[in-house]
């Protein structure tokens, strides 16, 4: 069972995505964040909450493997990577990247939704172990 505040970030160019992504993701429960550019997501400032990330493989500006490289030397949040155009170097390098998933549009929405759950369990599981190693350390220097 997932946290009441945890968010799913959608990151895309395409407002038709975004908003069938949305509307499918608030109707099953999940809080909802829509972003049109990878430099808005980088520059939003996220809460502490559990989340994860929907982020479009190609778009204008800064692509989806430049945003997630650069989120992931700042901070750990699960990507799910959706792509209209996807080929097989940027798939590789997508996950070789730590990405939970790659969908490729028009997306499944019952994947889409397993790929949400997976993405935000493994989001607790981090942050469960991040506790737990803060507690562990401090019971040491103790």
């Amino acid at each position: 069972m997932g946290s009441l505040n945890e968010m799913v970030y959608i990151v895309d160019d395409d407002p038709t995505v975004c908003d069938a992504l949305s509307s499918l993701l608030r109707a099953n429960g999940k809080n909802v964040r829509v972003l049109s550019s990878g430099a808005d997501f980088l520059s939003f400032e996220r809460s502490e909450a559990g989340a994860c990330l929907i982020l479009d493989l190609r778009m204008p500006g800064m692509d989806g493997l430049e945003v997630q490289k650069l989120i992931s030397n700042q901070a750990s949040i699960p990507v799910i990577f959706i792509t209209g155009r996807g080929d097989v170097p940027s798939t590789v390098r997508a996950m070789k990247g730590g990405a939970v998933d790659f969908l490729t549009k028009p997306i499944d929405e019952t994947v889409l939704l397993a790929a949400v759950e997976h993405a935000l369990e493994k989001d607790r599981t981090a942050r469960c172990e991040a506790l737990e190693l803060a507690a562990s350390l401090r019971a040491t220097i103790r």
